[in-house]
């Protein structure tokens, strides 16, 4: 099923601030998707990149979901949703499952929307919701020590800073004190006992927030080293150590997307420049498989239009 789009789319000690290093790393290219996406979740799960909901080149809102397997260069499809969305906050688990915990809607209103799909299951299934309060889309989701903590995204399409737990051991919901910066469109990471968030927007496209901020249970929010290139709707996920941000809108020249690729160190709070993306997009996810980042759809444009590209990036 489908649905027309109605809308575009206690601080820690850290070391000094410090440049961007020199650029490393390859890039390679897998099948393409079935169909042009954007705005869709991204996890890994078995070894393999589920890509969840989104937008279409149409743009339609849909309840989508396939896998894509690199050891083979292939995709499946999996169990649909029930909801048709776009902006989920997803995760999977040690275990394969994937997580929806909170949607947008076609309106891009935030929707109270949280299934678990278990393990080579056949359907999804109902989760415990937060309260109404805490129902966001487009926020930046990342699992540490088997708890998953959501910050930032959109409520009321404005930018929050909330900062909430989810323990699927229990379907329990923890309210946190929220991060320094409202934004939405972000990357967050989880490295070893940390959390780091960065990039994202507190308003309109270019209404960048460039702090890096970094959470860890001991000491809460303390800030870190602001990116390189300020930019929103981009894609992350955690390799070597590092958390490494790849693309982005809000460009104020060309098609408003970014090509830029950056990582950040919480051990050094260090950023370094690595080779940017070969097509600049936005609105995508990314996901970690045999150490490569595989980065499936996304826009080359500000707001609407989809690709079925997905590429790959490896130190």
């Amino acid at each position: 099923m489908i649905l027309a789009l109605a809308l575009a789319c206690a601080p820690a000690d850290l070391p000094a601030d410090a440049e961007p290093g020199p650029a490393v790393g390859g890039w390679q290219d897998g099948a393409d998707l079935p169909f042009p996406r954007q705005e869709h979740g991204v996890v890994t799960a078995d070894a393999e990149v589920v890509i969840i909901a989104g937008v279409d080149e149409g743009p339609l809102t849909g309840n989508w979901v396939q896998s894509y397997q690199p050891f083979d260069d292939t995709w499946r499809d999996l169990p649909s949703l029930p909801v048709q969305v776009h902006h989920p906050n997803v995760v999977a688990l040690d275990d394969g499952s994937i997580l929806l915990l909170g949607a947008l809607d076609a309106a891009f209103d935030q929707q109270p929307h949280y299934y678990v799909l278990p393990h080579e299951g056949s359907q999804w299934q109902a989760l415990p919701a937060p309260p109404d309060d805490r129902v966001v889309g487009a926020a930046g989701v990342a699992l540490l020590d088997g708890r998953v903590h959501l910050v930032g995204g959109l409520r009321n399409r404005s930018s929050v800073a909330l900062h909430s737990v989810f323990d699927p051991t229990d379907g329990s919901w923890e309210a946190l004190p929220d991060a320094p910066s409202a934004r939405d469109h972000l990357a967050l990471g989880a490295i070893g006992d940390r959390l780091v968030a960065a990039a994202g927007r507190d308003g309109g496209l270019a209404s960048f927030v460039d702090a890096t901020e970094v959470w860890t249970e001991a000491n809460g929010w303390g800030t870190g080293t602001a990116i390189p290139t300020p930019r929103a709707g981009v894609a992350a996920a955690v390799l070597d150590g590092r958390l490494h941000v790849f693309g982005g809108e809000g460009a104020s020249t060309g098609s408003g997307v970014f090509a830029e690729h950056e990582a950040y160190d919480p051990d050094t709070n260090r950023w370094e420049s690595f080779d940017d993306m070969p097509e600049p997009r936005h609105g995508m996810g990314a996901a970690v498989v045999d150490d490569v980042i595989w980065i499936p759809g996304g826009a080359p444009v500000d707001n609407f239009g989809a690709e079925a590209v997905i590429q790959g990036f490896s130190l």
